[in-house]
């Protein structure tokens, strides 16, 4: 049997109780001041009637118990195994004291409450205040609805709001997620869970932790109103101070300073939004996508993110940095000079590289170059040089070979690469036999043993099967801007594995007073830094001096050019070369002769931006012109020429608006007269003259303006005549005086 608490130890409990009661109310107020911002009108209005109703007293009545005892003088009743009954709840425990003109009891242990068959809240010990209509629970506090759990030590809850508030930490529990707090508010009638201090929600998906949040345990959407971090599983991780999440669709939505990060990438948006489980995310406003590994940057005004493909997609405003290896002086001070790229859309991917034709560094053959040894002396042999460290490159990576070739080299083999028949009889007296090894020492050995069971036959991983690497493509009006190198075209694309730029449909690339069109270009990186160029099919390449109209011009199927120091410095040019270029006086200071070239292959060689010298190679024609000789400019076909659409600075990749061209001025058709004074003397602007009207015109210009000019003239008119008649009146009078002045003058 149960043992009864005694009266001596429960004299003071109306005093505790009533104490208790006033604190917690006291401090519900000054919780619900603190997040009063976060709770809607609807729980607003629902406080407001739980509020009236509270007003509203109803006894507490016991309906049932084991044993009782009471005391009239104190006007207290000990009961055993009682059953309470106040409004829509039911309330029982083990034992219990029951203050009955007070209108409240104190229960022990098994303490149950069931509010409606729909609330059921279990706890050790239970003080319950009939007239507020508030339970204070403590020890074991367990709060059971349909979609959660609530366990804490200490929960006061209000019977008709029915609301539950913990100050001393707590957990919900739902089909999807775990929430802890310091502090809560639960909502029964709304389902809604507000929690502040240490706030976590751990899910399957995720771990989010913040200061404040809303969880709605019947939609399974959190609502986060200040600093918050989601941990996914698979390692990345969101960070905002406002926004939305549903643990169970995973949808989500992030609206203020939103940073979401993941291993060496990153990605910044005013406005977030993201499905889980598709996998696919939007950016809007301010995105800003970067991967450090790379040195790669991403920007726009608007995103799409593909978590299967690993795929971010901008547009408007997009533009693209990437970081390389050159600088450039700026206030004497060197900077590093990175490459920029803008276009309408952006699209960056971790591919697998073996689904991309990589291609390799350019290479020049020595056999294309017959002749030039001659020519050019100790060049030739910086020229084997550069070759045999491009074949050494070209056999290291790459699946396709770059490799310039003469068309009368690809049709015609020579003797003495013909093959023969290699295949001789051999005699036993012609075998070595100490070059002949033992097939064991080429072979491993054959294990013939019986296999383990549970061993299962495998093939070695290659790890190019699973390696990734990122791939760039631009889509309409690219740009590209870089201070040692400028371009424009309609697609590119680009991919780390060989740091190679591919420029496709009218590209054009400047770089310092040179110009290159083609079909389509590529540009190659080398430790991040420019190496080379090539343009194929209708390449064409114009250089010329500042402050000169003297354009050099070469053109043929393929044209190679190689950088050094950020600066090009040789160039070749193959299949039907033509060139057009002039050379200077002794002096440097005028141009004296163009000459003119057609053969198989054509180098150029530069210095300080400018051609040193054109060397044309094999079946060589040409001519040499002096410049005073020139009637007009030459210009080879296909010629193209267009500075204007040169981006001069990073924001040119971006909008980019070519100047205006100055509107000519208008030439008057008439010649000035002798003797007439110059606008320009007087300031005045000069009147050009008119058309001259028709007669059918003048016509229908009289008719019209007849009926408002008349009157006019009919007044002009009746003036004149009356200044005739003061005339004639005055004229007597006029005359003496006039003549008298006339006299004294003479």
């Amino acid at each position: 049997m149960q043992k009864l608490h005694t009266p001596g130890k429960l004299n003071s409990v109306p005093g505790y109780i009533a104490f208790q009661s006033r604190q917690s109310i006291l401090f519900r107020l000054l919780f619900c001041i603190s997040v009063c911002l976060l709770l809607p009108v609807a729980l607003s209005a629902q406080t407001s009637t739980a509020a009236q109703s509270a007003q509203q007293r109803t006894k507490i009545i016991l309906q049932s118990s084991e044993r009782s005892r009471i005391i009239t003088k104190t006007d207290v009743t000990y009961l055993r195994k009682p059953v309470f009954k106040h409004e829509n709840a039911i309330l029982t425990c083990d034992s219990a004291v029951f203050y009955t003109s007070k209108n409240y009891f104190e229960a022990y242990d098994n303490v149950h409450i069931n509010q409606a068959d729909t609330i059921n809240i279990y706890s050790d010990k239970l003080n319950y205040d009939g007239n507020a209509k508030i339970a204070h629970l403590t020890e074991r506090v367990r709060m059971v609805d349909k979609t959660s759990v609530l366990t804490t030590n200490v929960l006061d809850y209000d019977m008709v709001s029915k609301v539950g508030t913990y100050v001393n930490g707590g957990k919900i529990v739902t089909k999807d997620a775990t929430i802890t707090s310091k502090n809560g508010f639960y909502f029964a009638n709304s389902r809604d869970a507000y929690f502040r201090y240490n706030a976590v929600v751990v899910t399957d998906q995720s771990v989010i932790k913040s200061d404040t949040l809303r969880y709605n345990t019947l939609t399974n959407w959190t609502y986060f109103y200040g600093p918050t971090n989601i941990k996914e599983k698979d390692g990345g991780n969101l960070y905002t101070e406002n926004g939305a999440y549903n643990t169970n669709t995973t949808y989500a939505y992030f609206g203020k300073k939103n940073l979401y990060t993941s291993g060496s990438r990153s990605l910044k948006g005013d406005s977030l939004y993201y499905d889980g489980k598709a996998g696919y995310g939007k950016a809007v406003r301010n995105i800003v996508f970067q991967d450090t590994t790379d040195h790669m940057m991403l920007r726009g005004q608007l995103g799409y993110y593909y978590k299967n493909d690993q795929r971010t997609v901008v547009t408007k405003n997009a533009y693209l940095g990437m970081g390389t290896n050159d600088s450039v002086l700026v206030d004497n001070i060197k900077q590093p000079d990175s490459l920029w790229l803008g276009a309408d859309t952006l699209e960056t991917q971790m591919v697998l590289q073996k689904s991309l034709r990589l291609l390799d560094g350019p290479v020049i053959k020595k056999d294309n170059e017959l002749g030039e040894e001659n020519r050019e002396g100790k060049a030739s042999l910086v020229r084997q040089q550069e070759n045999s460290d491009a074949e050494k490159y070209a056999g290291r990576t790459g699946k396709e070979s770059a490799v310039l070739k003469k068309p009368e080299e690809e049709t015609k083999p020579k003797e003495k690469d013909v093959p023969t028949d290699s295949l001789k009889k051999i005699t036993p007296q012609h075998i070595d036999t100490t070059v002949i090894k033992p097939v064991k020492q080429l072979l491993p050995p054959i294990n013939l043993a019986k296999k383990k069971p549970g061993i299962k036959d495998s093939l070695p991983v290659n790890p190019m099967d699973t390696m990734r690497t990122r791939a760039i493509k631009a889509f309409h009006n690219v740009r590209v801007y870089k201070s040692n190198m400028q371009a424009k075209a309609d697609s590119l694309f680009y991919t780390a594995a060989d740091s190679t730029l591919r420029w496709y449909k009218n590209p054009i690339i400047w770089s310092q007073s040179s110009q290159q069109t083609g079909d389509t270009i590529y540009v190659q990186l080398r430790n991040k830094k420019i190496n080379s160029i090539q343009i194929l099919q209708n390449a064409f390449a114009v250089n010329v001096e500042p402050d000169t109209a003297k354009f050099n011009q070469v053109k043929g199927k393929l044209i190679t050019g190689f950088f050094k120091d950020g600066k090009l410095n040789s160039m070749y040019v193959d299949g039907n070369a033509e060139s057009v270029y002039f050379t200077k006086t002794d002096d440097g200071k005028k141009y004296d002769k163009m000459n003119q070239t057609i053969s198989s292959r054509i180098k150029v060689i530069f210095r300080d931006s400018e051609i040193q010298d054109v060397v044309p190679i094999k079946d060589v024609e040409g001519a040499t012109t002096p410049v005073e000789d020139l009637k007009e400019d030459v210009i080879l076909t296909g010629f193209i020429w267009k500075p204007e659409l040169r981006p001069r600075s990073k924001k040119d990749i971006v909008n980019f608006k070519p100047p205006a061209k100055p509107k000519p001025a208008a030439k008057s058709k008439t010649k000035g007269l002798p003797g007439a004074i110059k606008a320009k003397e007087t300031g005045l602007k000069q009147l050009q003259p008119k058309q001259v009207p028709s007669a059918n015109a003048v016509k229908k210009a009289a008719v019209t303006l007849l009926p408002v000019v008349k009157p006019v003239t009919d007044s002009l008119l009746k003036k004149t005549d009356e200044i005739k008649k003061a005339a004639d009146i005055a004229a007597p009078l006029v005359k003496p005086v006039a003549d008298s002045v006339l006299k004294k003058l003479k």
